[in-house]
């Protein structure tokens, strides 16, 4: 009866304190909610709403239901249409349409006297397994409008599908798959080892040491920032190493990588500052540390193609600077493109990680004030 007794108190206690931490709950909470409605939406392979192009050389009835027939069936979204083949290649090697539709001239009169005649999809291979699933959509909807113009008598289809996939002809995944770990890794790096470097000065004590110093936050934050940033931008040349053997060598400029990867960097930093500001233990700030990484890795990209998702989600996805990072490392290793095509990409990892230090750094001078 004794240890009964002594064993309900402690339960009772334990309770009693497990309750108190606050922070603990909402992440159960969050656990048991958002994160199960965000793997709802976001974890599916279908791709829906793919943004593309279009080049109609020969503007005719049969060309524009064809095309029509690609948006009506819900995997294409028709968001360009274009005249020259250097726009088609400008918006794909910005990704900003992800297929390409061109109908040559000719195309409605080779139908209707029964001639065979091709429609051309291009797709953007730096997304193997996106490009891989739309290519087969287009297959079906190219062979089913073809059966539709057959001749009466039979014969071979009137339409053929010539699809050419850019950037990776071979859909190879892996070459996605490296490119996706090298920034995976630099967001680890960056959130995990800010978020440490603060909580571990108030474990220690030292938090109050630092109080009493003309050191302002700002300092503060840049002299923990200044290690792992010199570390993580060392620890890139292993990994073009690694890209190139798998068969994604750097196409681009090196120096652009290294930029795009330093300010990459400090954005998760300021992610993981941020999340120290709300933890005071290390453990704490490693939990909280994955459990932000967790819906941040899903609206990526990296994992689950982002047209799979609904329009909100993807959205939201704009607010992550893991999306524009893959985004600018797909066109610099894949693509071979420059600052001219990616510049809006680094524009918005450079704007998300300042707004995140700020918020971090006034945060953090408020707990030393």
């Amino acid at each position: 009866m004794a240890a009964r007794g002594r064993g309900l108190a402690l339960a009772r206690k334990e309770l009693i304190q497990f309750l108190r931490d606050r922070l603990m709950l909402l992440l159960i909470l969050y656990l048991y909610t958002i994160e199960v409605l965000m793997c709802v939406y976001a974890l599916s392979f279908d791709v829906r709403d793919l943004p593309t192009a279009v080049r109609d050389l020969d503007r005719s009835a049969a060309s524009r239901q064809l095309v029509d027939r690609f948006e009506r069936s819900g995997y294409f979204r028709v968001d360009h249409r274009v005249a020259r083949e250097v726009e088609l290649a400008r918006l794909l090697d910005r990704g900003e349409v992800l297929a390409a539709i061109v109908l040559p001239p000719g195309f409605g009169e080779r139908l209707v006297r029964g001639e065979r005649t091709a429609v051309q999809l291009i797709l953007d291979g730096s997304n193997a397994n996106t490009a891989s699933v739309a290519k087969g959509y287009a297959e079906r909807i190219v062979l089913r409008f073809a059966l539709e113009h057959r001749a009466p008598h039979g014969g071979r289809l009137a339409v053929e599908n010539r699809p050419r996939v850019w950037y990776n002809s071979q859909l190879t995944y892996s070459h996605f798959m490296v490119l996706s770990m090298i920034a995976l890794a630099g967001m680890m790096v960056g959130v995990i080892t800010a978020a440490a470097g603060i909580v571990r000065e108030k474990e220690s004590g030292t938090i109050e040491q630092l109080l009493v110093t003309p050191a302002r936050p700002a300092e503060l934050v840049a002299a923990k920032m200044a290690p792992p940033l010199i570390v993580g931008l060392v620890a890139l040349f292993p990994s073009l190493v690694i890209a190139a053997l798998v068969g994604a060598p750097l196409r681009g400029s090196l120096l652009l990588f290294v930029l795009f990867s330093a300010v990459f960097l400090l954005s998760s930093m300021g992610i993981g500052i941020l999340v120290a500001t709300i933890t005071d233990t290390l453990q704490q700030a490693l939990l909280v540390s994955f459990l932000v990484l967790f819906p941040v890795l899903f609206l990526s990209g990296t994992l689950v193609p982002l047209e799979s998702m609904p329009r909100w989600l993807q959205y939201l996805a704009e607010l992550s600077p893991l999306r524009h990072y893959m985004e600018s490392l797909l066109g610099l290793f894949l693509k071979g493109v420059g600052l001219d095509a990616l510049w809006p990409r680094l524009a918005a990892t450079g704007l998300i990680g300042a707004l995140l230090l700020t918020v971090a750094i006034r945060r953090l001078r408020r707990r030393m004030a």
